[in-house]
């Protein structure tokens, strides 16, 4: 997994893109887990500094992925996360406790801004024309809660323009693997009876499948932005991403996790 290019940066191969997000003014990338020098359940490019990995491994994988990005590791803002609606903006990397929010936003060059995920949906943003960025960490509490609006909101308040906003989920736990309890889909249905369509039978009566990209992708379109999906399941690829709940399936003790990062370019 260790394929790194003399810089440090990891290899295209090792990373995923959106097309959306492919401007001359932009670097961005949603990591996987490939590429990194952690081992064990940890294996591959670990960014969790609240995972139990060796803190070392860490700090050379994160090291890692913001050479990618063509930034040092000190040029990177990701928040406290806590499955909550909020989004701050920022115009260096956090210094002391870092805000316990989900999303954070940009309009300085060179300062990248991400969140990490194993499941949850990592979500970046860029108007490249106005030059500001976002990164949301949605899971399905945040993103029913608001968190996807409130980091649109929170781009309009750094000079952005929802028009052209462009935002992509990346690699998320899908359907096939996403299985609730029915009281869930009930809070759901009760904001709008209409989203029962993001809900599938499960393999029992007490049970749904639950669509989270769907459901996020829809959410950033009713708030008037392009929006996208790169199509990958975390759930779905051991090799290639970290996954929360297919560790818990394994009775594994911790798991690790995966970045999603975007940046102007200075």
């Amino acid at each position: 997994m260790d394929a790194t290019h003399h810089d440090g940066a990891l290899a295209d191969a090792d990373v995923v893109r959106a097309e959306s997000l492919d401007d001359a003014r932009l670097s961005h990338a949603f990591f996987t887990r490939r590429g990194g020098v952690s081992g064990g359940i940890y294996e591959g490019l670990n960014v969790g500094v609240g995972s139990k990995d060796a803190p070392d491994d860490v700090a050379e994988n994160r090291a890692r992925a913001l050479a990618t990005l063509g930034l040092a590791v000190t040029d990177l803002a990701t928040p406290w996360q806590v499955h909550s609606a909020e989004a701050v903006v920022v115009d260096a990397p956090f210094s002391g406790e870092r805000p316990k929010v989900d999303a954070v936003v940009t309009r300085t060059p060179g300062l990248a801004v991400g969140v990490v995920t194993a499941d949850c949906g990592p979500v970046l943003f860029a108007d490249a024309e106005n030059g500001v960025v976002g990164a949301a960490h949605a899971g399905w509490r945040g993103a029913l809660g608001g968190v996807l609006e409130a980091t649109i909101a929170a781009m309009e308040e750094a000079g952005a323009r929802r028009e052209t906003i462009a935002a992509v989920l990346g690699p998320t736990i899908t359907q096939p693997n996403y299985e609730v309890g029915v009281e869930m889909m009930r809070e759901f249905l009760a904001g709008d009876p209409d989203r029962e369509r993001f809900f599938a039978p499960g393999a029992a009566l007490d049970k749904r499948q639950f669509d989270l990209p769907g459901f996020i992708v829809s959410r950033l379109r009713s708030a008037g932005v392009a929006a996208a999906f790169v199509g990958r399941c975390t759930y779905g690829e051991p090799e290639t991403f970290f996954s929360f709940r297919r560790t818990t399936h394994r009775g594994e003790p911790d798991y690790g996790r995966q970045l999603a990062a975007i940046a102007l370019r200075s």
